[in-house]
């Protein structure tokens, strides 16, 4: 059941009860965490927060919580499958869904006592009405009886002739049944044909702070860092970023407005959050410009870097924009302030004579006291990267601690640890890009491309992450569109697969739509994967929430591609 009123049916119901909040591995997710963390510290809540990475965690977390917690908050996980199949609660049992992923499970919409989704109902949604895909059993059962009582009292002839009126009728109502059941899985299918994500969730908790009267900048912050997460991991369209960014620049000027009097007596660890038209360049604000460049996937495909023509474009480029190397390749913090005064207006004159016409994004940065200034998208990079780790033997739930932890501006020697495994990340990320192309490794298969990473490639162990592949993925297939010459292959989408356990011999897949500009951003690969695991009778695990990322045995690699092709084309 959809609420209509996120403050007194859900927040008003859990302030005085023990909670448990079970949240997805995303920075979205942690950041709506942290926005519900800061809020229930205000009205001294208790909760416990359990992460979860898939579908077999939450199933365990919800076994081992069950018996002390009525009430469970569940943020990115839990609105595609029908929950309480799935988890069998008790009948008191209560879950509150806020959830990104799209389509939300028939049976969650329509369940009135259990299942409470704090989702926005102006996102598309197209949910199927009630009496197309529910309808009851009983009313098709009545009507048939009498039909053989009263014998002897009328003639036989009649009696007959009643009994075929009752067949007929019986016939009748069986037709209307099976061309009802056609219709509901044929709308089903349409509803449930593709996966896409809907309004952010840290945005959807920071308008409860904000109808609570209880939103700081530190909130706002993280509901930014929400979005942003959505727009660097192109889960939503540029529109709905655009229309998101403008919601939040609302809140940022009055926040700002309001604080007006407080800036004139600036602190050492005062906040300031500003909107920006910021450039398209990965973390240059934590790097050199000439590295950014070179790593950043906006920069890296429009000027083709892997191939010896990029590189001197790219010297081309710096030389249009009048920049010593000697500025360019040292670290953005030590370039001469005469340079950095007007760097982007400068880049943004010389990318439009590249054909790079949008170089420049609307976002947001911040300053945390008179030193440190971040962009949003370095924030979501910077946690990815620490919710992914593979440097330590840790653990995923400390990866995730150490990813919150991140997000506080009192933890920023942890942030800056964070920036530094992002910009290992997207070395490794550009690297493999350009090695998949320069050794033809993407190989066209009829309906899709398709991408294999040997074991041994470098940096492979970073690839067995789903975000870090699914990055990589976006990456390869926006500069193979940029290097190859075939119309076709530009509009098919990329499957791509990577080795993730060597022990049990399996392989992570991945799916992701075409690139285009219009794209609407839906995956189809969630069923399609499905359907070609029953087919071929595949060994695969859909653990992931979300469904276009699986995990497959190595040697069933082959048949179910066979049958994906076949169920493609």
């Amino acid at each position: 059941m959809f609420i209509t009123d996120i403050r007194k049916e859900f927040y008003e119901v859990v302030v005085n009860q023990r909670v448990a909040l079970l949240v997805a591995a995303d920075v979205d997710a942690l950041c709506a965490c942290k926005i519900l963390q800061a809020l229930f510290h205000c009205d001294q809540v208790q909760y416990t927060l359990v992460p979860v990475t898939g579908w077999q965690d939450l199933g365990t977390a919800f076994l081992e919580h069950k018996e002390q917690f009525r009430y469970f908050i569940l943020i990115n996980c839990g609105s595609n499958v029908d929950l309480l199949e799935m988890l069998q609660p008790d009948d008191d049992t209560i879950f509150f869904i806020c959830d990104t992923h799209r389509p939300v499970d028939v049976v969650n919409v329509y369940n009135d006592t259990q299942i409470k989704l704090l989702i926005k109902q102006d996102d598309d949604l197209g949910v199927p009405s009630y009496d197309d895909i529910f309808r009851d059993d009983e009313e098709e059962e009545g009507g048939d009886s009498g039909n053989e009582s009263d014998e002897g009292s009328e003639p036989s002839g009649k009696r007959r002739r009643f009994d075929e009126g009752a067949v007929e009728r019986r016939i009748e109502r069986h037709r209307a049944k099976r061309e009802w059941e056609a219709r509901r899985r044929e709308i089903l299918f349409d509803y449930e044909q593709y996966e896409y994500h809907g309004t952010s969730a840290a945005v959807m908790f920071f308008e409860l702070a904000w109808v609570l009267t209880k939103d700081t900048k530190d909130m706002l912050w993280w509901s930014i860092i929400g979005l942003t997460d959505q727009w660097v991991h192109d889960k939503i369209t540029h529109m709905k970023y655009i229309t998101d960014i403008a919601t939040m620049q609302r809140h940022v000027s009055r926040h700002n407005h309001r604080n007006e009097d407080e800036e004139n007596s600036l602190s050492i660890d005062c906040m300031r959050v500003s909107f920006e038209y910021d450039l398209r360049l990965t973390l240059y604000q934590h790097w050199s410009l000439y590295e950014s460049i070179c790593n950043s996937c906006y920069t890296s495909c429009n000027f083709k870097l892997w191939t010896v023509n990029g590189q001197k474009k790219l010297q081309e480029f710096l030389a249009d924009m009048g920049l010593p190397l000697r500025q360019v390749r040292q670290k953005f913090n030590s370039m001469d302030i005469s340079i950095k005064e007007n760097l982007r207006d400068v880049i943004e004159e010389s990318s439009n004579k590249y054909g790079m016409k949008d170089i420049r994004i609307q976002t947001f940065g911040v300053h945390f006291g008179f030193k440190n200034r971040f962009l949003a998208s370095d924030m979501v990079h910077a946690t990815a990267a620490l919710l992914e780790s593979t440097e330590k033997d840790e653990s995923d739930s400390d990866n995730f601690i150490n990813a919150l932890d991140s997000l506080s501006r009192s933890n920023l020697k942890r942030l800056h640890s964070g920036i530094d495994l992002a910009k290992k990340k997207l070395l490794a990320v550009q690297q493999t890009v350009a090695s998949c192309i320069c050794t033809n490794l993407i190989l066209s298969q009829g309906p899709f491309l398709y991408c294999y990473l040997m074991e041994g490639t470098p940096d492979v162990k970073l690839f067995s992450k789903p975000m870090a592949l699914i990055l990589l993925c976006k990456y390869l297939l926006k500069a193979f569109v940029h290097s190859t010459r075939n119309k076709r292959c530009k509009l098919l989408p990329l499957i791509m697969a990577a080795p993730k356990d060597l022990e049990k011999g399996t392989v992570l897949v991945v799916g992701i739509p075409p690139e285009t500009e219009t794209s609407d951003k839906k995956n189809f690969f969630g069923r399609a994967f499905e359907k070609a695991a029953e087919s071929t009778s595949s060994r695969t695990l859909h653990d992931h929430f979300d469904t276009s990322i699986i995990e497959l045995k190595t040697e069933d690699r082959s048949k179910f591609l066979d049958a994906l092709i076949t169920l493609l084309l």
